[in-house]
């Protein structure tokens, strides 16, 4: 099977697809702190890795193989990334900025299960209406639209926290 010139390449491309994807989540899995799950997914990754290694190194005369392992790492790369935006691992936590100050505002978002801090501060151009939130990475988008909706000007960043101890989320999230 492996004599098949065009078989080999599909084989080396979609080796190199699963353990690149492999190797992505790892990643992502390490720096989300899930210690387990990511020793647990390097152990395929390593055996996808030799594997795919070994079919290269055996066949390195055809450059078409080399190319095949080459694309492969890249596509991988793309799918682990949506694999990841999929599961949405963790929690971010997001400043908005708003010229409104509409106690609404925070209060609309708190009816929506979002735990919001607000305080007045001084911006560039005059005082302005500051929110912190702290929602799971599985709700972001719904978090933007809302605040989009509540005031579509309000200026709005991210960001992961690495921890958080204390406050309204921490009583309904069991690590």
């Amino acid at each position: 099977m492996l004599e098949n010139g065009l078989v080999l390449i599909a084989i080396i491309l979609i080796i190199n697809i699963v353990y690149v994807t492999f190797f992505t989540l790892r990643m992502i899995l390490t720096l989300k702190n899930q210690r387990y799950l990511a020793a647990t997914v390097s152990v395929f990754e390593v055996i996808i890795y030799v594997i795919g290694l070994g079919i290269v190194l055996e066949n390195l005369n055809e450059i078409e193989n080399l190319i095949a392992y080459a694309v492969g790492y890249g596509i991988g790369v793309i799918v682990g990334m949506k694999i990841e935006d999929k599961l949405a691992l963790g929690y971010i936590t997001v400043n908005v900025i708003t010229k409104e100050f509409d106690s609404n505002i925070p209060n609309a978002l708190r009816d929506k299960g979002y735990g919001v801090t607000n305080w007045l501060a001084d911006g560039r151009e005059g005082p302005r209406l500051m929110m912190e939130i702290l929602t799971s990475r599985k709700s972001e988008h719904n978090l933007y639209n809302s605040v989009k909706d509540l005031d579509p000007k309000a200026f709005i960043i991210s960001h992961e926290p690495k921890a958080f101890y204390g406050g309204f989320w921490v009583k309904s999230i069991r690590r």
